[in-house]
């Protein structure tokens, strides 16, 4: 069984999209133990005893940086893909909290967006980017 029905059907989490179902899309994309990973092509035997966030792990409340960011810079239109897009990004400013367009622009190829809302995808991101650099540290 891929990790994404395990989610959706099993654990009763919606919010991680099937899109293609082939890992082409992005829709589906989770991290495992902090990595972004497509879960359609996950399996389940494989995800055992490891670490898995879905967009629902974020934040109860949308208070995620880049949930915030992407809000503020009204990147939805549809909203299909955007749980998709989201945990990719997280995982992006996990690895470069401070990305260029190229750094954005490869991170983020894959992950399809039929409404092409890229450019406020792009902006998002480095809105994010700015919130996470100016919050306070404990």
């Amino acid at each position: 069984m891929p990790l994404l029905w395990a989610i959706r059907e099993l654990a009763g989490l919606p919010g991680t999209k099937y899109g293609c179902g082939i890992a082409q899309c992005g829709a589906c994309t989770v991290h495992l133990n902090g990595t972004a990973v497509r879960s359609c092509q996950v399996k389940v035997s494989a995800a055992a005893q490891q670490n898995i966030t879905t967009i629902e792990g974020l934040s109860n409340d949308n208070s995620h940086p880049v949930q915030k960011a992407w809000l503020a810079e009204q990147v939805p239109q549809c909203g299909y893909c955007q749980s998709g897009q989201i945990m990719a990004a997280v995982a992006l400013l996990k690895k470069n909290p401070n990305p260029t367009d190229k750094d954005i622009d490869s991170a983020m190829a894959g992950n399809i967006c039929r409404c092409g809302t890229y450019p406020r995808i792009r902006k998002a991101i480095k809105t994010a980017a700015q919130m996470m650099a100016n919050a306070p540290t404990n």
